[in-house]
């Protein structure tokens, strides 16, 4: 098992490489709101998931360019804490951007139903 320990007090910046699957893809795509700045992504599927985290983003006050297979996601100007409820209904695991909408406004509102209600 591998562990990275991070000493705060500097920026920490770096490049990986994601798998290209929806899984590997989807927390990426939320942990951009943690970067405040541009950040650009590759390999990243075009499927249903990633383009309702895409419309969440947008709605947040991210801006989003597609060009040639790499996605840039700027994430400067978030402004909105809140998950519009029809792209919160669209994709069940809309809920992962949770952590960085708190880390970044201290809360976030989201939408549920009382069907999704257990």
């Amino acid at each position: 098992m591998f562990s990275y320990i991070i000493d705060g007090g500097r920026k920490l910046e770096g490049e990986t490489y994601a798998s290209g699957s929806k899984n590997a893809s989807l927390p990426i795509i939320a942990g951009t709101l943690l970067n405040g700045g541009i950040t650009k992504l590759y390999n990243v599927p075009n499927i249903h998931d990633t383009q309702m985290m895409f419309e969440i983003l947008k709605k947040l006050g991210c801006k989003i360019k597609r060009n040639n297979g790499k996605i840039v996601i700027d994430s400067n100007e978030l402004k909105s804490n809140e998950i519009p409820d029809e792209l919160m209904r669209q994709m069940r695991s809309s809920v992962i951007i949770v952590g960085a909408l708190l880390r970044t406004h201290e809360k976030c509102k989201i939408f549920i139903s009382s069907e999704d209600v257990i």
